[in-house]
């Protein structure tokens, strides 16, 4: 099975505010870089988007390494956190609604389908690979025909 590391970032200016995503994929010597802005969202949504951007990037089934410095989405995913809230119908206790089920549902299908590990890595401390995503997130945002988060 094909090895693929993805590195992920979100960005938002305001929050809600526009926003946009950078993905680095690396597979062996091959590398790709995908990004896009959306005009009303949250940082969040953006760092869901990042990672499920990564995952439907990949044409077959992948042993992948991905690596985010979104806390947010590391800990939901290797803590069962996310597969609770789906297996609760979207609820993160009896009271509490869980925010993005429309992109955790997303990218908990996603993952279903490749062997994934998750990593956190620490934002702006000087990780090429996260700065570089930083940056095309950033860009993203920034740019001009932005697109809809619904």
């Amino acid at each position: 099975m094909k090895l693929v590391e993805i590195y992920t970032d979100g960005a938002c200016s305001g929050n809600p505010g526009p926003g946009g995503y950078g993905v680095i994929l690396k597979s062996g010597h091959r590398i790709k870089e995908l990004s896009a802005g959306y005009k009303n969202t949250t940082n969040n949504r953006m760092e869901l988007r990042a990672v499920i951007a990564g995952l439907e990037a990949l044409k077959e089934k992948c042993q992948v390494k991905i690596y985010s410095d979104s806390k947010y989405i590391v800990d939901a995913i290797k803590n069962g956190w996310a597969e609770r809230w789906r297996a609760n119908n979207w609820y993160r206790n009896k009271k509490e609604k869980a925010l993005n089920p429309d992109l955790w549902d997303r990218l908990l299908r996603l993952v279903e389908n490749h062997q994934v590990k998750f990593y956190w890595v620490r934002g702006h401390a000087g990780h090429p690979e996260n700065e570089r995503c930083d940056e095309l997130a950033v860009d993203a945002a920034a740019g001009k025909n932005l697109l809809d988060d619904e």
